[in-house]
C-alpha cells in the first residue's frame, strides 16, 4: 500500500501551490459575506433567453454531432465568426492563424508550455492578473516583473530591466485594456513603444485581451495585435475569451498568432484537453452571429459604468484623503485596485475583512516576484449597486479600525 504520495510527485509539482485565489473562496459561502473577490460577470448580464433558445435549437437540430468530438482547432463555422468578429477591431486573419481554447486560462497554460523550459525569463506588469502567473509558474520560469505607471506599461522600466538579464525573456506579457487587477489601460503611446521594444529586441509580445469590448468611457485604442499588424509584423500573440462577455461556465476562447505558433499551440491542446466541446464553441457562435452582439455589449457598458460610478462615489464618501488611500478609477473592464497605508497588510487584513462580512482579494498575489502588501483588488461587477455601498462601508470600518491598532 502506498504510504506517501507526495513522493511519487514529479519534481517541478512538489511546491506548487496553484492559484491561491481559490483559497479565498472558501469564506464566501456565508450569503451574509459581501464578495467584492471573484471576477465574475453580472448573471443579470446573460443572454438567459437567447441561451435557452439556442441550447434548445442545437439539441433539436443537431443533437448526434453537438456531443461528439470536435477538431483540435476549433469548428470551421466558428472559426469563420471569429474572424468576422475580430475585423471590427481592425485585425484579418485566415484560419490557420486561430486555435479555439477551452478558456482564456486554457490559452495561458498553452503558452506557458509552448515557449517556457525551467529557469526561462519571462516578463510581466507588477501587478498583473494572478491566472497568467499561476500558469507561466506550472513551467518554472524567472519571473520579472515592471511596475506599472498610470497610463500603463512601463516600457522605459522595461528596457531598464532588460539591460541587467544574462538573457532576452522568451515573451513579456501583457492585458493592455482594463487590466486585472488594476483596471489601467495602456495608452497608445506605450503600445507603439512595446512594439518597438519588441522588434528591436525579438521579443515576443502576448497580448491578453479579456475585457477590450467593456469599455464605458474614452475612446477605443487600437490593440497591440492590430497595431502589430499594421506595421506587417508577426510579434504578437494574441489572447481572447468568452467568460466576460458570454458565459464564464461555458469556458471557450481562442488564441490568435503566426500559424506555425498556433499549429504548435494546437499539438499541445491535442495532448491535454484534445478538443473544446463542440456544443460551447456553437454556443460561442451563436452568440456572435444571432444574439444582436452590439445590443447586448451596450446593454453590459451602461450596466457596468453605474455601477463603476456607484462604487468610485461610494469610495470617495468612506475613505477621504485624511485616510491614506488611493485607488485607480478604470475607463472600463470589471476591476480597480485599491492602495492602502503601507503599514496594513492586506493578507492579513482580508481576515478582520472576513469578520466585517466583506471579502476582497489581498493585492500580493499579483506579483510574480517580491510582492507588495498594502494593496487590494475589487470586483464590481457582480454584486447590486446597494451591495457595492455597504461593501465600501464595512471595508472603511475595517481599514479604519486596522489603522488604530496599529
Amino acid at each position: 500500500m502506498i504510504q506517501n504520495w507526495k513522493e511519487k510527485y514529479a519534481k517541478i509539482m512538489k511546491d506548487f501551490e496553484g492559484y491561491s485565489i481559490g483559497k479565498i473562496f472558501k469564506y464566501l459561502g456565508n450569503p451574509e459575506i459581501i464578495s467584492l473577490a471573484g471576477g465574475l460577470p453580472s448573471p443579470d448580464m446573460f443572454l438567459k433567453s437567447e441561451m435557452r433558445k439556442a441550447s434548445h435549437k442545437l439539441l433539436e437540430n443537431d443533437l448526434e454531432n453537438i456531443f461528439q468530438y470536435s477538431p483540435v482547432p476549433g469548428e470551421d463555422d466558428f472559426i469563420a465568426a471569429i474572424l468576422k468578429f475580430l475585423q471590427r477591431d481592425g485585425i484579418k486573419l485566415e484560419p490557420e492563424n486561430i486555435l479555439i481554447t477551452s478558456s482564456g486560462q486554457h490559452g495561458l497554460d498553452l503558452t506557458g508550455r509552448l515557449f517556457l523550459d525551467p529557469e526561462d525569463y519571462i516578463m510581466i506588469d507588477r501587478p498583473t492578473f494572478a491566472g497568467a502567473i499561476v500558469a507561466f509558474q506550472m513551467q518554472h520560469p524567472q519571473i520579472i516583473g515592471v511596475d506599472m505607471e498610470a497610463d500603463g506599461s512601463n516600457v522605459d522600466g522595461y528596457r531598464a530591466k532588460l539591460a541587467k538579464l544574462p538573457v532576452k525573456p522568451k515573451f513579456i506579457y501583457v492585458v493592455p485594456d482594463f487590466q486585472n487587477p488594476s483596471g489601467i489601460t495602456t495608452s497608445l503611446e506605450k503600445r507603439e513603444a512595446l512594439l518597438d521594444l519588441s522588434y528591436e529586441m525579438d521579443i515576443p509580445l502576448v497580448e491578453d485581451s479579456p475585457y477590450r469590448d467593456l469599455r464605458y468611457r474614452g475612446e477605443a485604442i487600437p490593440s497591440l495585435f492590430s497595431l502589430d499588424q499594421q506595421r506587417e509584423g508577426t510579434n504578437v500573440i494574441g489572447l481572447y475569451t468568452f467568460s466576460k462577455i458570454f458565459s464564464p461556465g461555458i469556458r471557450v476562447g481562442f488564441n490568435i498568432g503566426p500559424p506555425d505558433v498556433i499549429t504548435k499551440m494546437g499539438n499541445i491542446k491535442g495532448g491535454n484537453t484534445l478538443n473544446t466541446p463542440k456544443y460551447n464553441q456553437d454556443m460561442c457562435r451563436i452568440f456572435l452571429t444571432e444574439m444582436n452582439y452590439d445590443s447586448h455589449m451596450e446593454k453590459c457598458r451602461k450596466y457596468y459604468s453605474k455601477k463603476l460610478d456607484t462604487f468610485l462615489e461610494a469610495m470617495s464618501e468612506y475613505f477621504p484623503p485624511e485616510t491614506g488611500v488611493s485607488w485607480t478609477k478604470p475607463e472600463g473592464g470589471l476591476f480597480l485596485w485599491v492602495s492602502l497605508p503601507k503599514k496594513i497588510d492586506t493578507l492579513k487584513l482580508f481576515q478582520k475583512a472576513i469578520e466585517y462580512k466583506v471579502a476582497f482579494v489581498p493585492g500580493e498575489v499579483f506579483y510574480g516576484e517580491n510582492p507588495e502588501n498594502n494593496h487590494l483588488r475589487i470586483n464590481f461587477s457582480y454584486v447590486s449597486a446597494e451591495q457595492l455601498v455597504e461593501a465600501v462601508k464595512r471595508l472603511s470600518k475595517c481599514v479604519k479600525e486596522d489603522l488604530r491598532e496599529q
